[in-house]
């Protein structure tokens, strides 16, 4: 039997079609969310239900996205650290990318060893802003400040800034 123009249905089966609807709906536009650009399944889960999706029916879209393999949080992991890479950010603010895109934290140490080494990225940083002019007290004090928001540690910035002739102690 199908459904027909002017056809009476019972309300339990008018609220199976509408339950069904929804589903559908938030399935569809957990693809559209998931075709714009890598998410785990935590923050598409959290994208739907901000979308007016139910809770119920976010998580089911979810739970069919990993079941077809189109949701991978390792795999976004390792994309966020790429990312982070090449924009010339540290460790610190890649795991701050990570937190943001609820990607689970047993995938966080597996993603960042892939994470290159920082001396060249933070050699290259210093290429950049300083141009080819010696280092000074004040540019050494500003680019320190400066690698450290873009997430590197002082102990792989304070080498970096030794080699241009700043001499800086530990402290």
């Amino acid at each position: 039997h199908g459904l027909i123009p002017g056809m009476s249905l019972p309300e339990a089966a008018l609220d199976v079609l509408r339950d069904d609807a929804a589903l559908a709906s938030a399935k569809e536009r957990a693809v559209r969310i998931l075709a714009a650009a890598p998410v785990t399944g935590d923050e598409l889960q959290s994208r739907l239900v901000q979308k007016g999706e139910s809770p119920e029916h976010a998580a089911l879209a979810v739970q069919w996205l990993r079941e077809l393999n189109l949701l991978n949080d390792a795999a976004v992991a390792a994309q966020i650290v790429r990312s982070g890479a090449a924009k010339g950010y540290g460790a610190a603010r890649i795991r701050q990318a990570l937190y943001q895109k609820h990607v689970p934290r047993e995938l966080w140490d597996e993603a960042l060893a892939q994470l290159p080494p920082p001396e060249e990225a933070i050699r290259k940083f210093l290429r950049t802003k300083l141009r080819g002019r010696p280092l000074t007290p004040e540019d050494s004090r500003r680019m320190a400040a400066a690698l450290q928001r873009r997430g590197f540690s002082w102990q792989d910035i304070r080498p970096a800034l030794n080699e241009l002739g700043q001499e800086i102690d530990e402290a």
